[in-house]
């Protein structure tokens, strides 16, 4: 084995400084910082109300918003003000994809979801944020559902059969059909909250969310109370306030048509089809 020597040392020594300094050569340089974008500041007037200060009235309260530093989404706006600006601001969200229902809101006049509605870039117009109309308040921008929850429960939203198979209920693919544009219902109250019927008349009119869904477990084929559950309807108040205006429909922010399902129950409990009634599609 040849031992190191002085002299060798000394030979190595230029060799791995030369290599040394070309590795570090070739390593890539930090970019640039980006210039910041510009502001541009948008204007969000929303509905306060604590009911913590009874005597102090509701009011709509401004902030600005930087749209470059915010997200798209009227729920991202909302977020961006209570975390970085106004943390009392209240509100209900959860899942930001149009699935719960929670961030229901009228927005520029408009029913919807706040996750589903995107900010109107034009910062010369400011958006406007209240509650569902037509609603007890319980803070802010959050609506007391309870009542349209009791409806809800009230229309028994589940599957009555005394004599249920012992694996599973058969249904053909064009009874599974009729089902399509009712089960999609998130039950967010947009439509409901938009009828004037329900406005005026929402402590014996089940309007149009939970009357939908009443149709839901009329139309299905596998349920054996479909009678009953239209003898429970037949009365002045809770479906035949429905006029057909159709606000329901439009403010659907799922795209649904309550309107028309409501228009199609009044027929079968005229007719008594219920489950052997046409499609809703």
């Amino acid at each position: 084995m040849m031992r190191s020597t002085p002299a060798l040392r000394a030979l190595r020594l230029p060799l791995a400084r030369g290599l040394s300094s070309s590795a570090t050569s070739s390593f890539a340089q930090p970019a640039e910082t980006p210039a910041p974008k510009p502001e541009v500041l948008k204007s969000f007037k929303i509905y306060r109300w604590n009911p913590d200060t009874p005597a102090e009235k509701p009011k709509m309260q401004e902030y600005k918003v930087d749209l470059n530093q915010c997200g798209p989404m009227m729920l991202d706006a909302l977020i961006k003000i209570k975390n970085e600006m106004d943390p009392t601001l209240t509100f209900r969200r959860s899942c930001r994809e149009g699935i719960c229902g929670s961030c229901a809101m009228n927005i520029d006049g408009v029913n919807t979801l706040a996750c589903l509605c995107r900010i109107d870039k034009d910062t010369a117009k400011e958006a406007k944020v209240y509650p569902l109309p037509h609603m007890y308040v319980v803070k802010d921008l959050v609506p007391d559902l309870t009542l349209f929850y009791k409806q809800y429960k009230s229309i028994e939203p589940y599957l009555k059969n005394d004599n249920p198979p012992t694996k599973e209920f058969y249904q053909s693919q064009e009874d599974r059909k009729k089902l399509d544009g009712m089960y999609e219902c998130i039950l967010c109250a947009c439509c409901s909250t938009s009828c004037p019927s329900y406005w005026w008349n929402q402590d014996q009119y089940l309007g149009p969310a939970v009357l939908m869904q009443a149709f839901r477990w009329v139309s299905d084929s596998r349920d054996a109370y479909t009678q009953e559950r239209m003898e429970n309807l037949q009365n002045n108040m809770s479906l035949y306030r429905c006029h057909t205006i159709f606000n329901c429909t439009r403010t659907c922010p799922k795209g649904l048509n309550p309107g028309k399902a409501l228009a199609m129950l009044k027929r079968e409990m005229a007719t008594g089809l219920g489950a052997t009634g046409p499609n809703l599609t």
